[in-house]
């Protein structure tokens, strides 16, 4: 048995609004990862179980390895089919939110997903949800959506219509925003949960291939340069950073993906308590930070890029050359410094 985290209001009010609904929209955040695609495709697997039109919309490609979970050839990108996604989102009777907590975080389907008139339910762990929603289940303690998801399924009393494509996309989700359990995984009852989803035929050991151990040459050549070329020491605030431009991305072919993991490598090292990772977009610059112990690099990305997430791991936007962005941080050091190290 797991502890009943969520509020009992809202499980009876999220019953009211999924049993009123035949088509079902399910929508994560823009850049999706393992745990926003496993979820949303572990959601429409349940409610499609039930009878309902349950469709998931992404608003741009994810990685490829996520490819081979069930379901994900289904799956709408609004990048490729925008006139589709958007007619998926303003025809539903309800829309699952997971993943995120704001309406911007979905890219280029923000604007229609806040004029949306249908009645909404976020399914979150992020800090702070901004969204209007007729249900909001917001456990930022909980160190994945898929995790929380499976919590809410349960109480929603739907836990047999978990089978096995349901039960590997929730593993997935649990498995990528833990770094395959090795970090934000100390809570006991998480693992009571891999245990029901093992005996609902999960594969973990597939999973594990897929997610953490197929790589392209490419791939490994591009990380094997970022580590060896492009990731700085920063010693006097205990961190790290690697930036890579765009030049150098083309010279590897990269593909969505291929720098998944990348900002984590820094923190293998003696005190290097949290790394920067900084990719260089068409529009912006990507910046992605990771820590150990109680560096909060949400904060640091909340207040220098714009951004946020977890204490452990977050990230943010900077718009300006690369160039301009590893210096914009540099500048920061003292005050990094003064703030989390110095006032320890």
């Amino acid at each position: 048995m797991i502890s009943p985290k969520i509020d009992q209001k809202n499980i009876e009010r999220a019953k009211e609004l999924i049993e009123g609904a035949d088509r079902i929209t399910i929508i994560c955040h823009t850049g999706p990862d393992g745990d926003a695609i496993g979820s949303s495709l572990a959601a429409a697997h349940v409610l499609s179980a039930i009878g309902k039109d349950a469709k998931v919309v992404v608003p741009d490609s994810f990685m490829a390895n996520l490819r081979e979970l069930p379901g994900a050839k289904e799956i709408v990108d609004a990048a490729k089919y925008y006139d589709f996604a958007v007619k998926l989102l303003n025809d539903t009777d309800l829309i699952l939110c997971l993943d995120f907590n704001a309406p911007n975080r979905t890219g280029r389907l923000s604007q229609v997903l806040a004029q949306s008139h249908a009645p909404k339910i976020l399914t979150d762990h992020h800090l702070d949800p901004d969204i209007e929603a007729d249900v909001i289940i917001s456990h930022p303690e909980m160190p994945a959506t898929a995790y929380l998801l499976f919590r809410f399924i349960c109480r929603l009393e739907l836990f047999n219509f978990i089978d096995k494509a349901a039960a590997e996309c929730i593993l997935a989700g649990m498995m990528t925003d833990t770094g395959n359990f090795s970090y934000n995984c100390n809570d006991p009852e998480l693992y009571i949960v891999v245990a029901e989803l093992l005996r609902k035929g999960a594969d973990k050991e597939k999973l594990n291939i897929m997610l953490f151990d197929t790589f392209s040459a490419s791939c490994l050549r591009l990380n094997a340069y970022a580590i060896l070329r492009k990731m700085e020491l920063l010693p006097e605030v205990n961190g790290a950073i690697i930036p890579l431009s765009r030049e150098e991305l083309n010279r590897f072919h990269y593909t969505r993906g291929d720098t998944e993991g990348l900002v984590n490598r820094p923190l293998a090292i003696p005190n290097v308590n949290f790394s920067v990772f900084m990719r260089q977009e068409s529009d912006c610059i990507r910046v992605s930070m990771r820590s150990r112990g109680n560096f909060p690099v949400n904060i640091l990305c909340s207040d220098y890029f714009g951004g946020g997430g977890h204490l452990n791991a977050a990230g943010g936007e900077f718009y300006g050359t690369l160039d301009e962005a590893v210096a914009h941080f540099k500048e920061k050091l003292p005050e990094i410094r003064k703030r989390f190290i110095d006032n320890k």
